[in-house]
């Protein structure tokens, strides 16, 4: 809490009165670039994040299976204000579209003329039967970085030799395309490595999925026998769960698990929703060139929320597109029309700490949407040496740290 008491709209600081004023709601990888690249473009900019500190998705599966500390994930915002840009720390819990205000839940409002929304991902609780938010004590999902990575690994570390894991993945569209075939990857390495006894069965509401044709030719390299991959198709959905003993119910089987990994369907986080910018979906329609919502004028949403077409829900997406966003906002506060944009994204997943694999794509504007450049990107090479494994997780490491140090170094 910043002092943002009362229900008057706070006032901004007098050499910025005559400034646009741009409020950011969400410190990521999507919010906290756009709010720092909107800082030094001149505006006058208010960054608005629930936590004190930002813990970081990528790499976290490492967390899970032993191989990092959660300190490493965690990033705060003092560089930010610093650099003199303000931040709020504080949730987020209303938006006003007309009268262009972001309530806050001690009371205080901020006016904006133009609002950028980067609020990641909710879970759809409810959405398999069985599972909530208490169940998720007893089944972690683990798929927002922080407590529930600590105890997912926690569970795997108690675990007895001998157990069996089960993990269950949601069907598209989710944060991180490739992300539970990685901690599948990294699960896999941990038992393999202290607990050889065990098994992992994943448990799938797909019959394909990112980088399936890399990833499973190093399981069957690395992990074989170990890893059991049900898809869709073979009944691989799960239907129910049943937290108290630990079992997964699929059409045609019930799976009982030592540890019990759900990641369920996702939607945008609540403030799109007060906001008034998702869909029936659940995520966000927004104009691709822009970034700004096809359903409320002069709100903005980048990053995991948004229906960005070709584009996956990404941290390294959500970069990109804060930058994007960040210009278009400033040439419509200048009258100015936005230019069309190209954006990127690599997506790295580690499968064994030296062994790395990556997709990356090319995206433009398009019919509406964003869209694949035809003969841009692609995946690793499927016979890569191990060297070139090697290499390209040194990469992911890297990214990582370029990208950290970037938003928030």
């Amino acid at each position: 809490m910043l002092g943002l008491l009362g229900a008057a709209a706070l006032p901004l600081p007098a050499f910025a009165q005559a400034r646009a004023r741009v409020v950011v709601v969400g410190g990521g990888f999507g919010g906290a670039t756009c709010a720092r690249a909107l800082h030094r473009a001149g505006l006058a900019v208010t960054l608005v994040e629930a936590n004190p500190a930002y813990v970081a998705c990528p790499l976290s599966n490492a967390v899970v299976a032993g191989l990092r500390d959660m300190d490493a994930q965690t990033f705060g915002y003092d560089t930010l204000r610093r650099e003199g840009l303000a931040v709020v720390v504080e949730r987020a819990v209303g938006i006003d579209p007309q009268g262009r205000t972001v309530t806050l839940e001690g009371g205080g409002r901020l006016p904006y003329d133009r609002l950028v929304l980067a609020p990641g991902i909710d879970l759809n609780f409810g959405a398999v039967p069985g599972y909530d938010e208490a169940a998720a004590v007893a089944m972690p999902h683990a798929w927002k970085a922080g407590p529930q990575t600590v105890l997912l690994r926690d569970r795997l570390r108690a675990m007895p030799d001998g157990g069996t894991v089960v993990m269950a993945v949601p069907a598209n569209p989710y944060r991180c395309p490739p992300g539970p075939y990685e901690r599948a990857s990294l699960i896999a390495h941990y038992l393999k490595t202290h607990k050889p006894r065990s098994k992992l069965i994943v448990l799938d509401a797909k019959d394909v999925f990112s980088k399936q044709r890399l990833f499973q030719a190093a399981w069957a390299e690395l992990y074989p026998g170990l890893i059991e991959w049900v898809p869709q198709s073979s009944g691989g959905t799960v239907t129910a769960v049943e937290p108290a003993s630990g079992t997964l119910v699929t059409d045609f089987e019930r799976h009982t698990a030592d540890v019990a990994n759900v990641i369920p369907p996702q939607r945008a986080g609540a403030i799109a929703v007060a906001a008034g910018v998702a869909d029936r979906s659940g995520w966000c329609p927004i104009d691709p060139v822009s970034f700004e919502s096809r359903l409320q004028p002069n709100i903005h949403v980048i990053g995991d929320a948004a229906i960005a077409g070709a584009m996956p829900k990404s941290a390294f997406s959500a970069n990109a597109q804060a930058r994007v966003c960040a210009a278009a906002v400033a040439s419509l506060l200048r009258g100015e029309a936005p230019q069309l944009p190209k954006l990127i994204n690599t997506c790295y997943s580690l499968v064994a700490p030296d062994y790395g694999i990556s997709v990356a794509g090319v995206y433009r504007a398009a019919d509406g949407r964003l869209v694949d450049v035809e003969g841009a990107g692609g995946t690793s090479p499927p016979d890569a040496a191990p060297a070139v494994r090697a290499q390209e997780a040194a990469y992911a490491e890297a990214w990582f740290r370029t990208v950290t140090a970037d938003v928030f170094g």
